[in-house]
């Protein structure tokens, strides 16, 4: 039977870089996008942590779905080498996921040397990155004649936490630079959207109690739990997908109706 749509839901063929993908959300998406039959630049720090993700994928997909490249994006010269690298193997560059992220206790109250570490790592691997990276990718992207580039925020962008000053104000930041960027780069046919995962089970959140988890989703998550890393890996296919052509500069919450909720 014919189709009787135009615009296409595959991202089948595209070449993708996916940062702090050797873990929780980042790992999801590589693993999302290879389904998917995109072929995935696993980009994370430690080399043995990127090539247990790209043997997952690989052996599900084939060696030429997924390579590792271990990279630290707070290094300007990383970046440039992951790009340059990224080209050299896939012949392309269509979507950019600006994944990774840390957070770090950034207190009003800390001691002036640990506030002043903690503020300056958070920036240069949580907002900095993100620009160098766009700014690098940008002649690939706009010469796919469908780049995307889907940035991980956080609902800490729009509620926040006390003693992490600095995640919040990169989270914030990050919505900040989606919105410029959108602007700018969409008359390149590039696409620039946002997700704002609000409380998902991954590394970040595994030191958290089970019953303070649990505690905390019956009271403030109208879907009364937490999410899981693939359910945030979709939303960040569904902006990347052909069929999202004239989605740019949206920032969507993933976390299960928290930020909605009143009382």
């Amino acid at each position: 039977m014919a189709r009787l749509t135009e615009l296409s839901r595959s991202i089948d063929g595209k070449v993708a870089i996916v940062t702090g993908a050797a873990s929780g959300m980042g790992r999801a998406t590589a693993h999302l996008f290879a389904d998917e039959g995109a072929r995935v630049v696993v980009a994370d720090l430690g080399a043995e942590r990127v090539a247990t993700v790209v043997d997952e994928i690989t052996a599900a997909h084939g060696a030429h779905a997924a390579i590792g490249i271990a990279t630290d994006v707070s290094d300007l010269e990383q970046l440039r080498t992951l790009v340059d690298d990224t080209v050299a193997w896939g012949s392309r560059l269509d979507i950019v996921v600006n994944n990774a992220g840390v957070s770090l206790p950034n207190s009003a109250f800390q001691p002036e040397d640990e506030f002043e570490l903690n503020w300056a790592r958070t920036l240069d691997i949580n907002l900095t990155a993100h620009a160098r990276l766009i700014r690098l990718a940008l002649p690939h992207l706009s010469a796919s004649g469908a780049g995307r580039i889907v940035n991980i925020a956080s609902t800490e962008a729009i509620v926040t936490t006390a003693g992490l000053a600095a995640y919040a104000a990169t989270k914030a930041g990050v919505v900040g630079i989606t919105k410029s960027f959108a602007v700018e780069l969409g008359r390149h046919g590039v696409t620039v959207n946002c997700v704002c995962p609000g409380p998902i089970n991954t590394g970040m959140t595994a030191g958290i109690d089970a019953t303070a988890k649990e505690t905390y989703a019956r009271r403030r998550v109208p879907l009364r739990r937490y999410g899981a890393p693939e359910e945030v890996a979709q939303m960040t296919l569904n902006l990347c997908l052909p069929a999202s052509s004239f989605v740019n500069g949206a920032v969507i919450p993933v976390d299960g109706g928290m930020t909605i909720r009143h009382t």
